[in-house]
């Protein structure tokens, strides 16, 4: 439950930065330009899952164990890593923001307006990090609550912050698309200091010690041995999205922006399945650091039932409701926007029991340090189903690079959300063969 509650509480900041893009700031270009931020800051905190899931996984296995002192050790290692890792997402930005954007199918204003917003939002880097370190360590100490109460901060900041910039309420500058860049930057320098604050102090059995920041080879490598390929495996789930994305750019502003409001619209429906993925990962982990993987079973199992459940009633009613809350995003002059996202929400409500499924098991799986096959199956899942059938199903033709052109379906957007769907249930049935062999059980952390 407060897992749900942070997850709820991060999806209502990407709400309000797509409703005021929508409804105060007029164009396109602006939702298409939302829709690639929401992507690369996501890509940008993903990166921090290089660490985040083998701390949690880790640490989880030694709170187990009752060996709360090598747990301390882990959560101090990964906060490290973390630092370092903060380095990326600032060379990203400074050195391959412009090709980047360009490669992703954006061009003219939505282009610069994605690669200001960036460069705004580049000092919350280190928060987005302790966001994201911090709170893994602290959940896999059992602790899913501080990791909530920073969000509750992060979040009301945010959309505060925003609004009032965008708008120009009482003494702050109307700064339009600029209030909600500082808008979000404000929220994560804000809402991670709790976190710092927490875990200097020792919180949940953890502390952040000055002498256990040094690095340590064999915690190191333990931790990156479990979070290697979990971190690859969202990184690559994330650059397959970007280039889905691309796809989908390629079709215009006006397709990329419905997109972009679908994909707001959706998220409503997997936050149980986020939720229960965390329970999952930390249950997991504990019950196998205790030597008991009957219950590490019975856990994941139970999770997946709920969220299966949760889900596929949300699904049910995304799609008799699609239309009015698409409507709800953008302004009577683009209502165009609203209606073609609505259609592409009810694509994908069929497939919301496959991602519950989905979502669930792949974090029990990274709680037991079963992560290469998480990897596996994203890349068998997006390379191999959803991006070749988006550009067979979305685009009209394909052109050959010795000329001429072949024609393909052409169905624009809904044929990239009908291939989105078809991954889902892929994929949903590689993991449930992966949990259902068992050899997750047997793994060494």
């Amino acid at each position: 439950m407060p897992v749900l509650a942070g997850q709820l509480l991060d999806m209502l900041v990407g709400f309000t930065d797509t409703w005021l893009t929508g409804n105060y700031l007029v164009g396109s270009e602006y939702l298409a330009a939302m829709n690639l931020v929401a992507y690369l800051l996501w890509f940008m905190s993903g990166l921090f899952a290089l660490v985040s899931i083998g701390a949690t996984a880790l640490v989880a296995r030694f709170v187990g164990a009752n060996d709360w002192p090598l747990a301390q050790r882990a959560a101090n290692q990964a906060v490290f890593l973390g630092m370092v890792l903060c380095l990326a997402p600032l060379a990203l930005v400074i050195w391959l923001g412009e090709p980047l954007v360009r490669l992703l199918g954006l061009n003219g204003d939505a282009a610069t307006l994605v690669l200001r917003y960036l460069w705004l939002v580049l000092p919350a880097v280190p928060a987005m990090m302790l966001e994201q370190v911090g709170v893994a360590c602290l959940r896999g100490a059992g602790d899913t609550v501080t990791g909530v109460v920073a969000m509750i901060v992060v979040n009301l900041i945010d959309m505060v912050a925003s609004y009032c910039l965008v708008r120009g309420v009482g003494p702050f500058p109307e700064l339009g698309w600029d209030g909600l860049a500082l808008g979000t930057t404000l929220g994560y320098l804000g809402g991670t200091g709790l976190i710092l604050f927490r875990l200097f102090r020792g919180r949940g059995g953890l502390k952040i010690e000055r002498r256990l920041l040094r690095p340590e080879g064999e915690m190191i490598r333990r931790l990156l041995r479990i979070s290697l390929p979990g971190g690859l495996d969202l990184l690559a789930l994330i650059a397959c999205q970007l280039w889905f994305v691309q796809i989908v750019n390629q079709l215009g502003d006006l397709p990329a922006a419905a997109h972009g409001v679908a994909i707001k619209i959706e998220s409503l429906s997997y936050l149980p399945a986020a939720a229960f993925q965390v329970a999952a990962t930390t249950m997991v982990g504990q019950y196998l650091g205790a030597g008991d993987p009957r219950r590490a079973k019975r856990s994941a199992i139970f999770a997946c039932a709920a969220a299966a459940t949760l889900m596929s009633a949300a699904g049910v009613l995304l799609y008799w409701n699609a239309d009015w809350l698409g409507a709800q995003f953008v302004s009577a002059t683009q209502r165009e926007i609203g209606v073609q996202a609505a259609a592409l929400v009810r694509i994908v409500t069929f497939a919301q029991p496959a991602l519950a499924i989905l979502l669930v098991l792949t974090g029990a799986l990274r709680g037991a340090g079963d992560t290469r096959w998480t990897l596996v199956i994203t890349f068998v899942g997006l390379v191999g189903v959803r991006i070749p059938l988006a550009y067979v199903l979305s685009l009209a033709a394909w052109e050959l690079p010795w000329g001429g052109e072949v024609d393909l379906v052409g169905l624009g957007v809904r044929g990239a959300w009908f291939a989105m769907a078809t991954d889902l249930g892929v994929r949903c049935v590689l993991i449930v063969a992966r949990f259902a062999h068992g050899g997750w059980k047997r793994i060494e952390v």
